[in-house]
């Protein structure tokens, strides 16, 4: 007998300046609650941390978010009494779940929003639900802002929403 998928829904939408991926996590922000998990994948300089920002502005969470490379981890606490945004980078995370569980983020994750940059592969089986966001950079000139973001929402958390409307 085989394993049942998790249900899956999804979207391609067009960004076509930093502005606008920004814009893209604010709008993001309406849809997420406590026990998100939102994964990020994309080159460097595709917009990760930008959309975060986005999402962080969209929570309404303290301190300026940028990217948590060198510390691996940094939490946002909500000012607004929603929830709290826990950013992490695993870019330089090589082990896994394993050195994902030392970061403690199956304890942030239930009051949290979640989200990872470089997660692929890491933090999976944190829950089955989860929203991976692919960010793809128009090909031809470096300089261009313009980006393609595939959303992925996987599992029951994400079977009734309509990720078409960001």
């Amino acid at each position: 007998m085989e394993a049942a998928h998790p249900p899956v829904s999804g979207a391609t939408l067009s960004v076509d300046s930093p502005e606008q991926m920004q814009e893209l996590g604010r709008r993001l922000a309406k849809i997420l609650r406590p026990g998100d998990l939102v994964m990020l994948t994309g080159e460097l300089g595709a917009g990760k941390t930008t959309l975060t920002r986005g999402l962080g502005e969209g929570l309404g969470v303290r301190g300026a978010v940028t990217s948590p490379t060198f510390v691996i981890a940094r939490v946002h606490p909500s000012l607004t009494g929603g929830p709290a945004l826990v950013h992490v980078d695993a870019y330089r995370l090589g082990g896994g779940l394993d050195e994902m569980e030392d970061l403690d983020l199956d304890v942030s994750l239930p009051e949290s929003v979640v989200v990872v940059e470089w997660g692929d592969g890491k933090v999976e089986e944190l829950t089955d639900d989860r929203l991976h966001l692919l960010i793809h950079r128009v090909t031809g000139d470096t300089d261009d802002d313009r980006r393609t973001v595939v959303l992925r929402g996987v599992g029951d958390r994400w079977a009734g929403e309509d990720l078409e409307l960001l």
